[in-house]
């Protein structure tokens, strides 16, 4: 993944893997892999955790990425179809869920802060700085 092998990449799953319990299939997901890659052309994915039982693998992961193409198809949350890159860096935790068969990827899902990625890139207005020490000194108040 983080040298940009996207086709390399999609081999690792079955020819009728689900992604989101959806049918994707091998090629399915290089698809993905390649919107993904044409958005970011410098996405990476860092391991933080890896943990596994029966065939179930879970990742924890760091993904990062400069916007720099725009998205065809409603991955990334569907967010950035259609939208011009803004040139901004993202990066956010994410958790990958993998069912693995045979040496294969038979079923992927995931979760990723979408919101924190569309503030990071621009997209969306970031929440003011909450103010602990006004919070603290109106709790304290009668």
């Amino acid at each position: 993944m983080n040298r940009g092998d996207w086709k390399t990449a999609s081999q690792l799953y079955s020819t009728d893997a689900l992604n989101f319990g959806k049918p994707a299939g091998r090629d399915g997901v290089a698809l993905i892999l390649e919107d993904i890659y044409r958005t970011f052309p410098d996405f990476r994915l860092d391991i933080i955790d890896l943990f596994t039982k029966g065939d179930l693998v879970v990742v924890r992961c760091k993904e990062s990425g400069t916007h720099r193409g725009v998205g065809k198809i409603p991955v990334n949350g569907g967010l950035l179809v259609g939208v011009a890159p803004t040139e901004k860096h993202f990066e956010v935790e994410v958790v990958h869920i993998y069912t693995v068969r045979n040496g294969k990827i038979v079923d992927h899902r995931g979760v990723r802060d979408d919101l924190a990625m569309m503030q990071q890139l621009g997209l969306v207005a970031e929440p003011k700085p909450f103010d602990w020490n006004k919070f603290e000194a109106e709790a304290k108040k009668p």
